[in-house]
């Protein structure tokens, strides 16, 4: 098949487009290579499970990459001598407005690209900020991948089918979480943590190769891409959006950076100056957006639908709790309990069991029973419950019982994951589902980022109080360099001190403790977003404009 190739297709009826949201620049000429406004081309039979096994392929690539790293952090930051490395910060706002204006598939595989690029550069970085500059590209295009692959399943398949697709999309996905601790583990320790990114690469070529090769038709019409198409397109950007947006949130990032690691005091003048100037620039910015109204990154309305910003806030707090999870889990596997990385995949298995098994239950039992309330609501308590049994973890936690307490959270995370997704589908017009996929990716990576650094400072600070008061003879920042492997945590304890090697435990326990009481807070109130993200039955069929929520 020739990489121009259309597959055979079938038309769903009439659609209409939101007559407030901006049209293509330039009408479409009349020509079989974009689809007209009076119907929409899905994609059938074999083509149609390709597209779905490809997208599925790259989710199972981000969550695999995701969970790889969760038990090679702490043995990456013993090689970097740097613990303040952990959980950096990316986000790409701009993907939604790539997504609402050109073909999916080329944006899609542009981000898959980028992406690959910058594993590459953390395969073979030398120093901690190569490092963090490979993550930072792949971040970017990490940024485009999950709200690519929803929206090019969009337009791949009718609304009334989709929670049965995105189900297995996110769901099968996850097995990526599941492989990925026992994998990551294995390469850390039996050969190089730089295997964890140099894995990317084949199965990111096999899932561009096979994309690359099938036609996808658009959820909305669009041009094929020439220059003036995309002069004309550049101002429906709103580059001067993001002109204020990035240095606002660049400016917060550093000043809870800076805060955190302990490199200023949160009275000094950076701290104050960046905190000062990043509220000044983000009510620019907010001032800006509200001017363009439905042109603006952010488009007033969405932030106008109390479903979709309900469900922003229950899908944002959800995967708050799962990245802060995925980081510090293995930090008190093999900093308290002195496992390899390895067992601490290991460990890990109950909770990406539990968490893989409701994400498929909960997909299954929305497209059967079709509302998805319920679940957003079982998710929102269970998580609560789940992160607040896990903040008892001590040295000498039994094992019966830390196995249970991993099993009721991945639970909770995995019932309620798919949520957000399907809700804001059924919730907006086709017109604005891109633009609203990408917004809650968006807040999904900018909470996420904020909230790895209050756990940073959370976790950095008491561990310095901690380590004064049980293990006096050890010193904050020399724990802070040793990283969080077992081998540097145990190696704190000079000869003559062995005794103090409990209280350094302790420390290290008393310090993860904290950090499970911050995700606690945001676990509940994610339950309290849950409630608002609307009650539909999503096994009515696209009536062509998408969908009115029922509340």
């Amino acid at each position: 098949m020739s990489p121009n190739a259309t597959p055979s297709i079938t038309t769903a009826p009439e659609e209409k487009l939101n007559p407030t949201f901006p049209r293509d620049p330039l009408p479409p000429p009349p020509s079989d290579d974009v689809p007209s406004p009076e119907k929409t081309e899905y994609i059938p039979g074999a083509a149609l499970a390709l597209v779905l096994a490809s997208l599925t392929l790259t989710v199972f690539l981000l969550m695999l990459d995701q969970s790889i790293l969760s038990t090679a952090i702490p043995q990456i930051t013993s090689h970097f001598h740097s613990l303040s490395d952990v959980g950096c910060a990316s986000f790409q706002p701009l993907t939604g407005k790539f997504y609402t204006h050109f073909r999916a598939k080329p944006v899609f595989l542009v981000h898959l690209f980028v992406f690959e690029l910058g594993s590459l550069v953390c395969g073979v970085a030398r120093s901690s900020q190569m490092l963090i500059a490979g993550r930072a590209i792949a971040g970017l295009g990490a940024a485009g991948l999950v709200n690519g692959a929803l929206t090019i399943l969009s337009g791949a398949a009718p609304l009334e089918k989709r929670p049965l697709y995105t189900g297995l999309l996110l769901g099968i996905g996850q097995l990526g979480i599941l492989s990925g601790p026992l994998v990551g583990g294995a390469l850390t320790e039996y050969t190089t943590w730089r295997w964890c990114f140099y894995l990317n690469l084949p199965i990111g070529a096999i899932s561009a190769l096979v994309l690359f090769l099938i036609g996808i038709p658009d959820l909305t019409p669009k041009l094929p891409f020439t220059l003036p198409l995309l002069r004309s397109i550049i101002p429906l950007l709103d580059l001067p959006g993001f002109v204020l947006f990035a240095p606002a949130s660049i400016m917060f990032l550093l000043a809870v950076q800076f805060g955190g690691d302990g490199s200023h005091a949160w009275s000094s003048p950076t701290i104050i100056g960046l905190f000062v100037g990043a509220g000044i620039i983000f009510l620019l910015f907010s001032a800006w957006e509200w001017r363009a109204g439905d042109k603006a990154m952010i488009p007033g309305s969405i932030l106008r639908n109390r479903i979709v910003l309900m469900s922003t806030g229950q899908v944002a707090c959800l995967t708050v709790c799962l990245v802060v999870a995925s980081t510090w889990l293995p930090m008190y596997f093999q900093a308290v309990r002195g496992e390899g990385p390895t067992m601490s995949g290991v460990d890990l298995l109950p909770s990406i069991l539990a968490q893989l098994l409701l994400s498929v239950v909960s997909g299954a039992a929305m497209s059967k029973l079709g509302y998805y309330l319920p679940w957003a609501v079982f998710s929102g308590a269970v998580t609560t419950i789940g992160n607040g049994l896990i903040s008892t973890f001590s040295p000498t936690t039994k094992t019966a019982s830390w196995i249970g307490y991993l099993i009721v959270v991945g639970a909770g995370r995995g019932a309620g994951m798919q949520v957000a997704f399907i809700a804001t589908q059924h919730a907006l017009p086709r017109a604005l589902i891109p633009t609203c996929l990408a917004f809650l990716i968006f807040a999904q990576n900018f909470l996420s980022a904020i909230s790895m650094l209050i756990a940073n400072t959370i976790f950095t600070q008491t561990l310095f109080s901690q380590l004064a008061k049980h293990a006096p003879s050890v010193s904050g920042p020399a724990a802070l360099a040793a990283g969080g492997s077992a081998s540097a945590v145990r190696g704190l304890v000079q000869p003559g001190h062995e005794d103090e090697l409990g209280g350094v435990l302790l420390a290290y326990s008393e310090s993860l403790r904290n950090v499970w009481l911050m995700i606690v807070g945001v676990a509940g109130v994610g339950f309290v977003f849950s409630w608002g993200i609307g009650w539909r039955d999503v096994r009515k069929k696209d009536d062509g404009e998408g969908a009115k929520v029922d509340v």
